[in-house]
């Protein structure tokens, strides 16, 4: 099967559907939690995506765009270690105690020296990304493990927000050593749809948590690129950097131009003694709009014509004992959508991310729950739920990303229209 065949199977599609109701119980534990920031010492920017974990433990959550952060830590963890790292700057640890009462955390950019680097990297960079590919066995867990994380979904017209959806999942993440896919099932789900701001079209993401897990270029290689269509890419050295103290050589890749066909453009961030993928930014090739678009819609009206503007992913990895795992992801997919007929054209866009905020080697061998309704695949929509925006416990003991205020704002105009519509039917 074709890289571009693998494209269209797997990733986001635009479809017109009904919505799925469904409610998950909560649970209660004792924790604490902290709320704070993470910015630029030198500038005071807010550092977006930014990793927080609790040292000797697999607890973390990140940063959201405004460098905001909110993290759950167990009772019992009180006196352990938070340590803050960040691409391209120096580490910071600090214990829980000193967290609670100064939450605002300042990091230093790292500088690089750029005698030390060209003396140990390959010359080449395929040969490096080879290498990385080659390597994969060794680096990432070679062990079943049972990850939990946060998942948030939200669709825009032009600025407005129409959906949210957000869900606390389990991944089981199977080996990086075999090819299985991994199982998903839901903890817990929460969604508001408002589609009179959809203008008639009702936008469904297909896939939902899987398309985040297909991000994953090391576990499934065959959607982005692998060693058997390296041939199909140019890749170029950009300025090394340091993430977690740690010197990694950045690669620039970009298809080959005689090349017609949608594949990536970005860049690997590769640490430069296991020569592990620690994180990759890269986008889509949209030039060619009708290819381009056969990737992404599943389903639409007759009388529209809809193509993508913008498809941009990222996606992290964690070490653990020596060994890399992922631990999040992001896609941003923009669409144009011309109504014939109609004197103006919309515009949609769909992000979505996930963030694995514990995780755990897996005991057992995984078995589906008896409640199939748990159980995601991906050509699942993520179910809609109506209830819990409301609730500030809602979520109870599990980390999640920190809203961002025009999710916070957009939530409140949504629940207000939601609760209008309701009045008067």
């Amino acid at each position: 099967m074709c890289l571009l065949q693998n494209i269209k199977n797997y990733f986001f599609l635009l479809l017109l559907a009904l919505p799925i109701v469904t409610s998950i119980a909560q649970e209660q534990i004792n924790f604490i939690e902290i709320k704070g920031s993470v910015v630029d010492a030198s500038n005071n920017d807010p550092l977006v995506f930014a990793d927080i974990i609790v040292a000797d433990t697999n607890i973390a959550t990140i940063t959201n765009t405004e460098g905001e952060y909110s993290l759950k830590v167990p009772k019992d963890h009180l006196n352990a270690l938070v340590n803050i790292q960040y691409l391209g700057y120096a580490d910071s640890s600090i214990s829980v105690a000193q967290l609670r009462n100064n939450s605002d955390v300042s990091l230093k950019p790292t500088f690089t020296q750029l005698d030390e680097i060209q003396i140990s990297r390959p010359k080449d960079a395929e040969t490096l990304v080879k290498l990385m590919l080659g390597k994969s066995a060794d680096n990432y867990f070679s062990n079943p493990s049972t990850m939990t994380a946060f998942y948030r979904e939200t669709i825009k017209k032009r600025r407005t927000n129409a959906s949210l959806s957000e869900a606390v999942v389990k991944i089981h993440k199977e080996p990086y050593t075999n090819k299985r896919r991994d199982a998903v099932t839901i903890v817990k789900v929460r969604k508001n749809t408002n589609y009179s701001k959809l203008d008639t079209l009702a936008l469904k993401l297909q896939g939902g948590p899987f398309s985040n897990l297909f991000a994953d270029i090391v576990k499934y290689p065959q959607y982005i690129f692998s060693e058997d269509n390296l041939s199909q890419y140019n890749f170029t050295f950009d300025t090394s950097t340091f993430i977690n103290d740690q010197l990694v050589y950045v690669v620039n890749f970009k298809q080959k131009p005689e090349l017609k066909i949608p594949l990536y453009y970005g860049k690997l961030f590769i640490d430069s003694e296991s020569l592990a993928l620690t994180s990759a930014i890269y986008s889509l090739n949209v030039e060619n709009r009708v290819l381009a678009s056969e990737l992404f819609i599943r389903k639409k009206p007759n009388r529209v014509h809809v193509y993508p503007t913008e498809a941009n992913y990222r996606v992290n990895y964690r070490n653990s004992n020596g060994k890399w795992y992922f631990s999040y992801s992001n896609i941003l997919l923009s669409f144009k959508v011309n109504w014939k007929g109609r004197l103006f054209n919309s515009y949609y866009t769909l992000n979505s991310e996930i963030a694995v905020t514990d995780w755990e080697i897996a005991k057992e061998k995984f078995t589906k729950p008896g409640n199939k309704d748990l159980i995601l695949k991906p050509t699942t929509i993520l179910i809609d739920e109506a209830s819990g925006f409301s609730d500030p416990e809602f979520w109870g003991q599990y980390n999640i990303i920190e809203p961002e205020k025009s999710i916070e704002n957009a939530i409140k105009k949504i629940n207000k229209q939601l609760e209008k519509d309701e009045s008067q039917s």
